[in-house]
């Protein structure tokens, strides 16, 4: 239990982090944080938890991190259901914390057919920037499939792990660096269906998407790590 609250807990302040950043603070007048903000700020959620609690659950915080680590051989498929769940009720908690404090100001709603609401992700007319199913399909594809490769690597046994937190913290940052303009950027299935399910129409229909590709993307890098680099002994 400790483990899976652990991942309710680090999953919650992603997304309160990460998508609070992008509701209050992205687009402030004229002393906004930008995308380059809420960047760094998804990046700070995983490394400031990823050393507060990462040491009791490995500090997975995603659903296709969970799923990707059993493709490479790290985790055990029968905690698989039980830490997707708790990953998820963490991330809809955050987002319902979040609604209440953005529906606490007057002329705050959620205008469900605006690419990007509430930190919704979304393709096509749901893009930020307009790009379409392939390429947001192929986008959060790649992306998650490095995110693992990374995840893999740092937490090696034969790796350095001591600083894989921040090695993590700044790879998630780097990827929303890339991929803000065309999906609002997932990599993380749980933070997608939060958000959508606050969110509605649109959103919520593509939310397939967002399990589908990062899931795929993470068994991919799982096979590949451990079939083609991860290392056997010293020699």
């Amino acid at each position: 239990m400790k483990k899976l609250f652990a991942e309710f807990f680090g999953t919650f302040w992603l997304v309160f982090g990460g998508c609070g950043s992008a509701l209050f603070a992205a687009g402030y007048p004229e002393l906004g944080i930008g995308f380059a903000g809420v960047s760094l700020a998804f990046g700070l959620t995983v490394l400031t938890m990823a050393y507060a609690v990462g040491h009791i659950s490995g500090g997975h915080f995603n659903p296709a991190v969970s799923i990707g680590l059993w493709a490479g051989g790290r985790f055990p498929a029968k905690d698989l259901v039980p830490y997707i769940i708790s990953q998820c009720i963490g991330a809809i908690a955050a987002a319902g914390t979040l609604f209440i404090i953005w529906t606490g100001k007057a002329g705050n709603a959620i205008n469900n057919t605006q690419a990007g609401a509430f930190a919704s992700n979304g393709f096509d007319a749901f893009s930020p920037d307009g790009y379409s199913l392939p390429a947001a399909f192929l986008a959060e594809f790649v992306l998650t499939l490095f995110f693992l490769l990374i995840i893999l690597g740092a937490t090696d046994k034969f790796a350095n792990t001591s600083f894989c937190g921040i090695v993590i913290g700044l790879a998630l940052t780097l990827i929303h660096l890339i991929s803000i303009p065309i999906t609002n950027t997932s990599v993380n299935p749980a933070r997608s269906l939060s958000q959508a399910i606050f969110t509605g129409g649109g959103p919520l229909t593509q939310v397939w998407l967002f399990w589908a590709a990062p899931i795929l993307g993470a068994v991919a890098a799982g096979f590949i790590y451990k079939t083609l680099l991860q290392k056997q002994s010293e020699d």
